[in-house]
């Protein structure tokens, strides 16, 4: 479905994934999206913009390897410097976090982190973007300006529909396109 909302609007190449609370997969999912469109021979970048926790960059073990902290906080450091190529199989890029930074949103903020999403841009098809929550920091809004279209991944059971909707408004509100919500954990039995 993702695959076909994308190739019918303009070009998407920056896809952030949210939740509304703490343990709902959004880690989990942005790594079997990524996986999914690197099977269709995409060039595939995941850009763990987490700062506050790094849980993609922990999952790759990448967590005290140069990353986006260090390239929003020195500008001597370049793109090159923090991808880690095929991080999470061949062909799945990732540029982790680097250290947990005691000033995240200050660091999002940065004219930098513009120039990070340009150039990747220019190096991959598509950037999947894990984000804090967006029930919890205003991190999630600052990112999702920056990106072409958000989903908001949630799991069975775990929030009301009504805080759901507040997410996508929250989103919303930052200009960014909603592409959709992804029930994740659900029982089907």
């Amino acid at each position: 479905n993702l695959g076909f909302m994308l190739s019918q609007t303009q070009e998407r190449k920056v896809i952030t994934l949210t939740s509304f609370n703490i343990g709902a997969g959004k880690t989990f999912i942005s790594i079997n999206l990524a996986a999914s469109l690197v099977q269709t021979e995409k060039k595939i970048v995941l850009l763990d913009l987490d700062l506050r926790k790094g849980k993609l960059s922990e999952m790759a073990h990448c967590r005290q390897v140069k990353g986006v902290a260090h390239y929003l906080s020195d500008s001597s450091v370049e793109v090159t410097d923090i991808i880690v190529q095929d991080a999470f199989g061949e062909g799945l890029d990732l540029v982790p976090i680097g250290v947990i930074a005691p000033n995240p949103t200050e660091l999002l903020l940065s004219k930098r982190l513009d120039k990070l999403v340009v150039e990747l841009k220019e190096r991959y098809d598509y950037i999947i973007v894990d984000t804090p929550p967006i029930g919890m920091v205003i991190d999630a809004a600052i990112i999702a300006q920056r990106c072409d279209g958000s989903l908001i991944v949630t799991a069975a059971g775990a929030v009301s529909r009504k805080a759901v909707q507040k997410a996508k408004e929250q989103l919303e509100q930052t200009g960014t396109p909603f592409l959709g919500v992804v029930l994740n954990k659900f029982d089907i039995q």
